[in-house]
């Protein structure tokens, strides 16, 4: 994606999102604002790279602390 290629790149809607963090759609959305989650907006509606979430999910901290999954 370094050379602005997207056409290889999965974007999920939030809802998406949500289903495969097993988290709330709000909970997404705040993620997304905070800057913790990147997402593309489209109009009203985000779209978040699945790379994006695989990320975040792989360096997601467990009470402070790493997690070890």
């Amino acid at each position: 994606m370094a050379d602005g290629n997207f056409s290889d790149v999965q974007f999920l809607t939030v809802a998406e999102v949500a289903d495969v963090m097993r988290v709330s759609k709000m909970t997404v959305y705040r993620l997304v604002h905070s800057g913790e989650l990147p997402a593309v907006q489209f109009g009203r509606s985000y779209r978040v790279p699945e790379s994006a979430v695989a990320d975040y999910l792989r360096h997601a901290q467990v009470d402070g602390q790493p997690a070890t999954a």
